[in-house]
């Protein structure tokens, strides 16, 4: 289910997310996870797939050589767009299921324990 509002784009919910935070233009891996709000390491094992599998690309970076930028391709700019209708609808559901207004830091500090928990143990 969790998967459901990206599956027209053939993307899961995890690698929709990183994408995504580029679609308003590129930016560099570290500067994603500070706006998500995990780890640098958490937004590289989405970036690197992505790169390799077409709707995403690096690029250079004006400002830093050595922190490229991560951009959409046309086919991940279309692929985005194809989830917009059904994340619009899943979004507002999702939110009442959880109290309507729900505390969301807390899930995202839990989040990031468990993306670094298991990138101690090399998954």
């Amino acid at each position: 289910m969790p998967d459901k509002p990206a599956r027209p784009a053939g993307l899961s919910t995890a690698r929709r997310q990183v994408p995504g935070a580029v679609a308003g233009g590129p930016l560099p891996v570290a500067g994603i996870a500070r706006t998500m709000g995990i780890t640098r390491q958490s937004v590289q094992r989405v970036a690197d797939p992505a790169v390799a599998e077409g709707p995403a690309e690096y690029r250079p970076n004006p400002a830093r050589q050595r922190a490229e930028l991560l951009a959409l391709t046309d086919d991940g700019l279309t692929a985005l767009r194809r989830i917009t209708p059904d994340h619009g609808e899943f979004a507002p559901e999702l939110s009442e299921r959880l109290g309507g207004t729900a505390d969301f830091p807390p899930v995202a500090e839990a989040v990031e324990t468990l993306s670094q928990a298991l990138d101690n143990l090399g998954y």
